[in-house]
């Protein structure tokens, strides 16, 4: 018996060491962690409970039989972040360079199905060289299958990659399918060809960190949600972002403790909008006075800056923010924040997190540039997304909330529940100045009659009263007291249900 206990006890040596001591030591040259450290930073001290140490590959083709590793590139199982139960796997760069097998892929999928099958998150932490050659459809066939778990997760269980080394051609699928990807700086990237192959067909010359680093995919291609300095940032952030999600979509978030008085009154709030309605000011101010104890977890910060979202908790449970940014072209809608901002309403939806919006929106950029890239699609999209969602919706116009973009974003017309507006907020189609000039264009020679008429349109529409006769506005709160009408909304619709008729499923338009 002991000796059986001995060969065990070896065996799992052989499986922890990896690639063994040299690779490990590269690895660590290239400030890069091991997969096995990573998931014990990610995971609760001792609670990593392995699947498949023993898994080794099949392939006899060009040698490999003389070279079969346990575990075959990929450490897998389940663990828990801050008492709740995740499921992981995290990829070896040590052994065979990380790259993708048939058993390889097969112990991924193992884990995605336990995850779905009893709802929990499962994250996914990439360092591969991609697909092993020497196996060939095999290793494609791999890759489909865990492409295939990755949509049947989708909008189930919350899926998060962390890019934390190479990750190119097929390979970038599953993170893209889903929900939040994490990148780190100047040791990971994403692209579906390299730089070599760039070069061959288009003749462009481009480094690897240009084309897929994590610069690129947070700021230009909104690939990635976030990047970070290091492996051991990035996995504290990614346990911070799971303590903000629910298990599951037919579980609730999770409800912290607070020591945050609901009731807490900002009076500094009563003078954050400018006197001059084209000063800016920064929307994160009314986030972080709204929020339980100023936290703001922010997705997508370096990408599309005039639209802000990301979760805050209000009474220890997590609500999902989005709120148009002054600071960044006068908080405009364009292609890229509606992308930005429907993808965020659509996972807040899938998972039951109320959603809060926070509206200073002068209407849609104009100019070729936004309607040759179908600025009218991609702005549906979040006009799609805000109607679709059947989540508590609670919306505070703080300025300016302006035609088309006014409905888009959380509007009653939309189903909102509570649509909330400050004094200094006005519900018009266009500016006082834009609307005078269209309705008396024959009085345009005298600036005086203009000045006047102009005058007539902002007493007229320059304030919330005019939608809040009509029902448009469910209330004009004082805005140092945004924080309780707020909190005490979301509480009165914990119990909310809403239907829509039957349907396979939707066609929001892509």
């Amino acid at each position: 018996m002991k000796d059986i206990l001995n060969e065990l006890e070896a065996r799992r040596r052989d499986a922890r060491l990896g690639g063994g001591e040299k690779r490990v030591a590269a690895q660590h040259a290239k400030g890069k962690l091991t997969a096995r450290e990573r998931i014990e930073l990610l995971l609760d001290d001792d609670s990593f409970e392995e699947f498949d140490m023993f898994v080794a590959h099949r392939c006899t083709d060009f040698g490999m039989e003389g070279s079969r590793p346990y575990g075959d590139g990929v450490v897998t199982g389940w663990g828990t972040i801050n008492g709740r139960q995740v499921y992981v796997f995290s990829q070896d760069f040590t052994v065979l360079g990380g790259s993708v097998s048939e058993t390889h892929g097969q112990k991924i999928c193992k884990i995605m199905d336990m995850a779905i099958q009893n709802g929990a998150p499962v994250i996914g932490i990439n360092d591969s060289g991609g697909a092993r050659i020497q196996e060939g459809v095999d290793s494609l066939a791999a890759y489909g299958e865990v492409f295939h778990r990755n949509v049947l997760a989708s909008g189930v269980v919350p899926q998060i990659s962390l890019i934390m080394g190479p990750c190119a051609g097929g390979a970038v699928y599953s993170p893209a399918m889903t929900d939040f990807i994490f990148m780190v700086r100047d040791s990971s990237y994403m692209f579906v060809t390299g730089p070599d192959v760039v070069k061959t067909v288009t003749n462009e010359v481009v480094t690897a960190e240009e084309l897929g680093g994590a610069g690129t995919h947070t700021r230009k291609s909104s690939v990635a949600d976030a990047a970070f300095e290091n492996d051991v940032e990035a996995l504290t952030e990614v346990r911070r972002l799971v303590d903000f999600l629910p298990q599951n979509n037919r579980a609730k978030p999770p409800v912290r403790p607070f020591f945050d008085s609901p009731e807490r009154l900002e009076p500094s709030l009563d003078t954050l909008v400018p006197d001059n309605p084209n000063m800016p000011y920064d929307m994160r101010e009314l986030i972080l006075k709204t929020a339980d104890e100023g936290d703001f977890y922010e997705i997508q910060e370096e990408f599309a800056k005039n639209i802000i979202t990301g979760f805050i908790r209000l009474e220890g449970r997590t609500v999902g923010v989005v709120a148009n940014q002054p600071m960044v072209l006068a908080g405009c809608l364009d292609i890229e924040s509606s992308r930005k901002g429907a993808r965020f309403v659509r996972f807040c939806d899938c998972f039951e997190i109320p959603l809060l919006t926070f509206v200073d929106v002068p209407g849609f950029l104009p100019g070729t540039t936004q309607e040759y890239g179908g600025v009218i699609k991609h702005g549906a999209k979040l006009l799609y997304a805000y109607a679709e969602a059947t989540v508590p919706k609670v919306t505070v116009i703080t300025r300016k909330a302006y035609g088309g973009a006014y409905v888009v974003m959380s509007s009653k017309h939309l189903r909102g529940d509570f649509n909330y507006a400050w004094p200094t907020s006005e519900v018009a189609v266009m500016g006082a100045k834009g609307a005078t000039e269209i309705l008396y264009r024959s009085e345009l020679g005298d600036p005086d009659k203009i000045a006047a008429r102009t005058k007539d349109y902002e007493d007229r529409f320059a304030n919330p009263f005019v939608a809040a006769e009509r029902g448009f506005i469910d209330e004009v709160i004082m805005p140092h007291s945004t924080r309780r009408r707020v909190a005490r909304a979301f509480a009165s619709l914990r119990n909310k249900t809403a239907t829509v008729p039957w349907k396979k499923h939707d066609n929001i338009p892509l």
